[in-house]
């Protein structure tokens, strides 16, 4: 007699989290096991785990992150569902990334969720996951990046290599010798990139520089 999934109608939610970072990890199966009518069947920390267990208890709904240490969390999901194609997957993550985004969908992810949300929000979307409902679909997608358009698409080239020098930490000296043009080019080059960003001060542009670098949910694994 084959072995019954756990993705049975009768009976809890079944849910399994995989997160590299243990402490968010329980938090976010406490949350899911204080809810009612759901459970937390097993919780994983990298993407081979998680694939082998998820293989195992076969959850209804995959919670992961994007940032594991053997991988994403977009490997992840794709692994699952090669062998459990009716495992219904959330991504939860603090990375609010368009290409992430959009990824997730790719590999047919059924909702993205920033850590940033309340607890009654995440049991909230796995009830409606588990139901069946997609809350990530390409007219997000699309409408996501309509909202958040580059603000350098604009700037000429020598204005980019001015931004790049001041994420550097360059003065405007600095970038004037780097550059091998005078110091008033300099100061005319970032009048017009934060005119062209929409920022009113040097200091913008650099904190906008540092928030890009460290934004990348492929290349820092374990964030």
């Amino acid at each position: 007699m084959p072995a019954l999934s756990s993705s049975a109608k009768n009976g809890p939610i079944t849910v399994m989290i995989v997160d590299d970072h243990e402490v968010v990890r329980r938090g976010i199966a406490e949350v899911i096991e204080r809810a009612d009518g759901m459970t937390v069947v097993a919780e994983a920390g990298s993407v081979g785990d998680g694939v082998r267990r998820a293989g195992l208890v076969r959850p209804q709904v995959l919670l992961a992150d994007l940032q594991l240490p053997d991988g994403t969390g977009i490997d992840l999901i794709r692994g699952v569902r090669e062998t459990l194609p009716d495992v219904r997957a959330i991504v939860l993550t603090s990375f609010d990334d368009d290409d992430a985004v959009a990824a997730a969908l790719d590999v047919g992810a059924a909702a993205y969720l920033l850590k940033t949300v309340r607890g009654a929000e995440i049991t909230d979307v796995v009830r409606a996951v588990a139901a069946g409902r997609t809350l990530l679909d390409d007219r997000t997608v699309t409408r996501r990046r309509a909202g958040h358009e580059d603000p350098t698409e604009n700037l000429t080239p020598s204005e980019l290599r001015v931004l790049d020098l001041i994420g550097e930490g360059l003065s405007n000296r600095e970038i004037a010798e780097r550059l091998g043009v005078a110091e008033k080019t300099v100061k005319n080059h970032i009048t017009s990139l934060l005119a062209k960003m929409g920022l009113q001060r040097r200091t913008q542009v650099a904190a906008w520089v540092a928030s890009r670098k460290h934004s990348s949910w492929r290349a820092e694994p374990g964030h």
